[in-house]
């Protein structure tokens, strides 16, 4: 009989519930505890977030290759267009909204009063290089493989990929509900959880909608090109949404969106090619929740970001979750640095951001993958009848 294995979405789920319950009843000893943890596991995040950009974006980049094509060339420039247009989009709704149901600096000012819990201790554990020097070396090496064919070099980030995948995979992720829980018992004993959870399920419900809103919007741009109806097609990429909803992964819905698409009246061999690809650098329903997420911590923590700072954020984000959906919450673990170094975000923002972002994963790859068959009406009509490189 195969082991019955707990999802990330049901272990932080119940990682939520335990610190809320625990962090009431809790003596100090024991939270300090699980803040010194908090504050170890904090660090560790900043020191891999680097070596997850170059070891994803570097292979990602470099395996293009220069038999490159038309099509693919433009598959990549509307998926990344896609994603940080849904930045945008998300960032003009979401500051429309929050401030109907929101109270701007509510939690920093009942946290000003709050009792804190200190660490018993500190390890600090500073990263090779900062986010921004991952992401220009990524690009410098990736670009410098296509150019001089370097296959050794090409094999050695592959592989430096392959680590950094299996460190995220195997310590990262199963330590982020613990993480989580650490966070969450730490406020509950402060408490201040009840504002946070109150505002929480805003600001999901917020992403839900604004996801839901963007796929329209994307399907009627795509299909006003293509001439076709744009609610038969969302109709039809429905399977795709609801299988990503559930299994809260691109990668595993690619055969379910492929054959939905092909429902659209596409070519099988545009389909074939582009639904895979864009599962791989596509990301606008992940963004949004990204997005929407962190312009509520902001907002509610009375951290001012500026539009000029939050589209910085965007463009970055936007390259650093290139083939992120090869890790579990990738785009996540991709874009923690981010959030630290052009938005300002503390390392308690940034827990509570992650806290919103997996509190229901499926939204942000369910709106992925049915973006991903709106790119595919437009490739099609583009290149229908043409045979790609």
């Amino acid at each position: 009989m195969k082991r019955f294995k707990l999802g990330l979405f049901p272990k932080v789920l119940i990682a939520i519930c335990c610190g809320v319950l625990l962090g009431l009843v809790a003596p100090d000893v024991l939270v300090r505890i699980f803040k010194t943890f908090n504050v170890l596991f904090a660090q560790l995040l900043k020191f891999i977030v680097p070596l997850l950009v170059l070891g994803l974006v570097t292979p990602a980049i470099a395996g293009v290759g220069r038999r490159a094509g038309k099509m693919l060339l433009t598959v990549m420039v509307i998926a990344y267009i896609s994603t940080i247009v849904s930045g945008f989009f998300a960032h003009v709704c979401a500051s429309r909204l929050f401030p109907l149901y929101l109270s701007a600096g509510e939690f920093s000012s009942e946290a000003l009063s709050a009792k804190e819990f200190l660490p018993y201790f500190e390890l600090k554990i500073p990263p090779l290089c900062g986010i921004m020097t991952a992401l220009v070396l990524s690009f410098m090496v990736g670009v410098g493989i296509i150019f001089t064919d370097s296959r050794a070099l090409k094999a050695g980030c592959i592989e430096f990929g392959t680590i950094v995948k299996l460190t995220i995979e195997k310590a990262i992720i199963p330590l982020l509900p613990f993480y989580i829980f650490t966070m969450i018992c730490e406020m509950s004993a402060r408490g201040v959880i009840a504002s946070i959870l109150g505002a929480g399920l805003k600001v999901i419900l917020t992403g839900v909608l604004l996801s839901i809103c963007y796929l329209v919007f994307q399907y009627c741009v795509a299909c006003a090109f293509a001439r076709k109806n744009p609610f038969v097609c969302l109709w039809n990429m429905l399977p795709a949404y609801l299988t990503a909803f559930s299994i809260c992964s691109s990668s595993a819905t690619i055969p379910v969106t492929t054959a939905c698409a092909k429902k659209n009246g596409l070519s099988d061999d545009i389909v074939d090619f582009t639904v895979p690809l864009c599962g791989t650098v596509h990301m606008c329903g992940s963004t949004i929740k990204l997005a929407v997420t962190s312009i509520a911590v902001a907002y509610i923590f009375g951290l001012p970001i500026p539009f000029a700072m939050y589209a910085h954020f965007v463009l970055m984000q936007g390259i650093a979750a290139v083939a992120a959906p090869g890790v579990m919450s990738g785009v996540l673990m991709a874009s923690v640095g981010l959030l630290e170094s052009i938005m300002g975000f503390s390392p308690e923002q940034t827990a509570l951001v992650m806290t919103l972002y997996l509190a229901l994963d499926g939204y942000g790859p369910a709106c992925n993958v049915t973006g991903d068959g709106a790119i595919a009406i437009v490739i099609d009509k583009l290149f229908k009848g043409k045979q790609h490189e």
